[in-house]
């Protein structure tokens, strides 16, 4: 009898620890689950302040040369019109991605620069930029030589 409350205490221990470790697997899991919800939400809220046709071709821009007039921004991008090119302009700005700096002189000149914040979209910039040299690349090539 004394065996059979052993081996009942056993299993039950066997048990308990089983039990715990799926539990401690189940919190992983959440907690997995709950980082990458993080981790999406981060990427559509900087989707919701880089979207459109414009706001990366006009951030490379200002990247590129560091301070750029209105103008200069405008002939980098082809096809923008100066009325989109003023409301992203003023969606940036707004975002504190870029600065805008009215310059005392005839007639008067407005240059944008990034701000310490929109300086650190640089990297990404860089890796957007290299990925499309590549990726032009290869459709390229793959309209040369089909695969």
């Amino acid at each position: 009898m004394g065996n059979n409350i052993e081996a009942f205490q056993q299993e039950q221990k066997v048990c308990e620890r089983e039990a715990i470790q799926q539990e401690e697997q189940r919190c992983k899991i959440e907690e997995f689950q709950l980082e990458q919800k993080k981790r999406v939400r981060a990427v559509q809220d900087s989707m919701d302040v880089l979207n459109g046709k414009w706001k990366i071709a006009i951030i490379s821009s200002i990247c590129c040369y560091g301070k750029r007039r209105f103008s200069d921004i405008s002939n980098d991008i082809e096809g923008i019109s100066n009325r989109m090119l003023s409301k992203e302009l003023k969606e940036l700005e707004i975002n504190r991605l870029i600065k805008r700096t009215v310059l005392n002189t005839q007639p008067i000149m407005v240059q944008y620069e990034l701000t310490e914040h929109g300086d650190t979209l640089q990297t990404i910039i860089t890796n957007l930029t290299d990925w499309g040299i590549v990726h032009r690349k290869k459709i390229v090539e793959s309209m040369v030589s089909p695969v």
